[in-house]
Order: structure tokens, then sequence, then C-alpha cells
């Protein structure tokens, strides 16, 4: 795995006369994404979201914080991109592994360490699951580094290092990008990296950066020639279709949850979603049995109508068994198809299939093997 930081040359201090110099306060969001489309044509924002839309992202994943609060700025004004803003990192990392499977790469841009941190579950998975997904996280000023500050949204130590080498076990590569100089091949080294490897990389921008301008950025950035990956065509239509018998012979053949739902109304979204309350971990109950396995339930589609709030399409029932489950299934691909439909689907806390009672049954026998003797 590959990290490159960037050395610090000087302080970096963009004046009104500057390229990239943007006021720190927009009378409205319209106002500040124009300031922002007609000064940033080569700055460091305005590349990242030309590469970005370049290698087939137009949608990114957001949570704002002060230190990504000027990149997002230049990403959203970048006509290609949409900036989809989420509940917290998690979201915001699930929604572009998700994306990635579906468009090929995913990208998220969260906040220095407090986000950084939080995102990381999302790209361990990413990173088993070989998704490119392009993490981004707003990093402290560059004028910080090797200045001995402790800063907020960090430990509480000066040492900046700490979310790097946490991404450094999970990702392919990592890009501290802290200087102007080397922030283009920085960049790009990292997403090509990504498309090649297939695999998450993660690149810290310093906070002050993203709107100055420099040389480096002023053409358009050259396309990636990667070679194409090869597929087994036979191999892969056989696995679809021996995928598909088993489905379509499962008597519980998928389950759905979702997270972010608020987001989803939010941006129109027609989604059905099925969440299947049992009550409680039926999983870890058939594993090892205890009083730990059982949770408050909650009213899920009371939630989603507090979070849907009268704002948006949204459409809830609650089922309990089949014939109203039918009923439900009809009404969201009828009268509320255009509606984001949340059904809550009540199940018995034991009702599990035969082949989960057997897979408890080993992990137990696994979990619970005695020490072998020293």
């Amino acid at each position: 795995m590959d990290t490159k930081i960037g050395a610090v040359d000087g302080p970096v201090k963009p004046s009104t006369g500057d390229i990239g110099y943007l006021p720190s306060k927009a009378s409205n969001p319209v106002e500040l994404a124009a300031a922002v489309a007609s000064t940033c044509e080569a700055t460091l924002g305005r590349h990242l979201a030309r590469r970005l839309v370049q290698i087939g992202v137009s949608d990114v994943f957001t949570v704002p914080g002060d230190f990504n609060l000027t990149l997002l700025d230049h990403l959203i004004a970048e006509p290609g991109l949409t900036n989809v803003g989420c509940c917290n990192e998690l979201n915001a990392g699930y929604a572009a592994d998700g994306y990635a499977r579906s468009r090929g790469v995913g990208a998220c841009v969260v906040t220095f360490t407090v986000g950084g941190l939080s995102v990381l579950n999302a790209v361990a998975g990413a990173y088993s699951e070989n998704l490119p997904v392009i993490f981004i996280v707003g990093g402290p000023n560059s004028n910080d580094y090797g200045t001995n500050r402790v800063l907020h949204h960090t430990i509480g130590l000066p040492d900046f290092s700490q979310e790097l080498r946490c991404f450094q076990t999970v990702t392919c590569y990592q890009a501290v990008v802290n200087n102007l100089e080397d922030a283009h091949e920085q960049i790009d080294t990292a997403v090509s990296t990504a498309l090649k490897e297939s695999k998450p990389v993660y690149i810290s921008i310093s906070c002050n950066l993203s709107g100055v301008p420099h040389p480096t950025f002023s053409r358009e950035p050259v396309p990636f020639f990667l070679s194409p990956r090869l597929s087994n065509k036979m191999g892969l239509e056989a696995a679809v279709e021996a995928t598909a018998n088993f489905l379509n012979k499962a008597v519980k053949p998928v389950l759905v949850t979702a997270q972010d739902v608020s987001t989803m109304i939010r941006c129109g979204q027609n989604t059905i979603i099925f969440l299947i309350n049992n009550g409680g971990y039926t999983i870890e109950v058939e594993i090892h049995d205890g009083p730990y396995n059982v949770i408050k339930n909650w009213n899920y589609t009371g939630l989603v109508d507090a979070i849907h709030n009268g704002d948006g399409k949204c459409w809830t029932s609650k089922v309990t068994c089949e014939e109203e489950l039918t009923e439900a299934i009809k009404t969201a691909t009828g009268p509320k198809k255009d509606s984001l439909c949340f059904i809550e689907v009540i199940a018995h806390k034991d009702d599990t299939s035969k082949e989960l009672l057997e897979w408890g049954s080993r992990v137990s026998a696994a979990n619970s093997r005695p020490p072998n003797p020293q």
C-alpha cells in the first residue's frame, strides 16, 4: 500500500486578489456556487471535481465539517456533480459503497478525524469487497503541519497522522495533499490506483488549498487510459443463472433494511423499503442465547413518519400477516409508486430458516472450542 505526503513549502494565504479567493459569506447558496464557478477554473477543487466526473461519478455523498466546506463549494459548482448530503459519515460511506457496486466507482467526502474515523467501517467493507471508492477528507490547514499544535477534531495530540494510519490498512493508496506543487500528481495517482486495483483510496486535502489556483490545474485533465478489466462471459452467465435459480427457489430470498431515510425522501427516491422487525438479535440467539439479545422494540413506521414530517413523498405501512403484506406491496407499486414506501414486516423472533439454525449451531461449536493444550 502506497502513501504519499506532500511537503509544506510555506504558508498558503490567498488574498482577495487571487483567482481562488472566495468571500467567507454569501447571501445565498446560488450566489456562492456562481462565485465558485467563476473563479475555480484552475484550482485544486475544480480539478478534483472534473476528475470525479471523468471517471463516472455524478453523485458524491458528503457530511459537512469545517475542514471540508470550501472543498464542498468547489465540488457542487461542477455541473456534472450532485451533492448528496447524508446524516452521518457511516451512512455516507455505505452509500458510496452501494454507488460503486452500481456505477463502478463511488466517492465520499467527510471532515478530518471525527469524520474520517467514523467512516472507517464502510471503508473496510469496500476494501474487502474490492470496490473502488474515493474517500476524500478535508484536512487541517497546510500551515498547521509540523507546528506541534493541538487541533479540534483530533484525539488531543499534535500528531495529525492518526487518521492516515487507520486508513493505511483498508485502502490501497493514501495521499495527504498539503502542498499545491504535487497536488495534481497525488490526486491523479490516487484516483487511477483506485480504478486499477478496484480498491478504496484515501485523499486528505488541506482546508485552505481547494480554492487556490495553480498552473498545474489550468488545463483539462488528461483522460485516464486504463486497461479494461476482462470478464469471462460464459462464467458470468453461468453464475447469474445459478444465482437466479437459487433465489427463485428460496422461501425468503431478500431482506432489505435502509439508513438515511431522510436523505432518500429529500432526494425524491421512490424506493420500496422492507424492514423485517423480529424484536431482537435472532442470529445471535441461534449462536448463544442470553438477555443481551433482547432489545427495546421501536415503532419503525412511526420513526419514518416523524422523519417525513409532511415534507416530501413518503408512505408507510406496518403488516403482520401475508395478506396485509400483499396489499401493502400492491399499494406501493400502484397508487404510491411515486413515493418512498416503507413497509415494516412484523415477524416472530423464532421465525428462522433451517439453514440459519444449522449455521448457528456450527458457529456456536466453533466459538466454544477449548484452548489447545500448551
